[in-house]
């Protein structure tokens, strides 16, 4: 079980198809290496800000803030699991909701081997190597999203097209989700304010 937390995300990365194959039908991969990924997802981006090397770092010390990295990390991830199971289930999906999140979190596994390392090599960068470490960046980030692609088309049983297509509305999804998380946030707030403003005009009139 511990090799297999360790190895299985390094085989997605090189054997997409195959692994997520195993994912969905051999019952490969578990929520604990998925939970263990996030986490290292996160500890990733707050080291990038913290210990990247000054050429590549344009992060104000003083507006560090770990929980609000957290929550750049924590809550993108919950939309997309929640929109892609939404719309996956409207369109004859195959995938469950928690291959959805397993899925979703071992493609987090090129940000992980790749952000973690640039971190500390970049603070021994001089300024013509800095595009080097952009490159490294955006080749994780491509990679994670071709792993996500094959993930999604692989748990849904979907074809090429249809998953471009479910991506795309997930993300219109997502983006829904968030107004109408907004929307009530500000109605709850009105409500509030109209209630405490009542509480208080009768407190100063008894």
């Amino acid at each position: 079980m511990k090799q297999e937390l360790i190895s299985f995300p390094f085989q997605v990365i090189f054997k997409p198809f195959s692994s997520f194959w195993d994912l969905k039908y051999d019952n490969k991969g578990s929520m604990k290496a998925s939970y263990l990924l996030i986490a290292f997802t996160i500890i990733a981006f707050i080291l990038q800000k913290q210990y990247a090397g000054f050429l590549v770092n344009y992060t104000d010390p003083r507006a560090i803030n770990s929980i609000m990295d957290i929550i750049t990390v924590v809550i993108p991830f919950v939309l997309w699991v929640v929109a892609n199971w939404s719309i996956t289930t409207l369109m004859d999906g195959e995938g469950k909701f928690t291959e959805i999140v397993k899925v979703t979190a071992y493609s987090l596994t090129p940000i992980v081997i790749v952000y973690i390392p640039m971190t500390f090599i970049s603070r021994y960068m001089a300024q013509e190597e800095t595009a080097f470490y952009y490159l490294m960046l955006s080749i994780a980030s491509l990679w994670f999203v071709w792993l996500l692609f094959v993930g999604i088309m692989t748990i849904h049983q979907y074809t090429v097209m249809k998953t471009i297509v479910t991506m795309v509305l997930t993300i219109i999804v997502m983006g829904i989700i968030v107004f109408l998380g907004a929307l009530v946030l500000s109605m709850l707030q009105q409500i509030y304010d109209f209630i405490y403003n009542i509480y208080r005009e009768l407190l100063f009139r008894t």
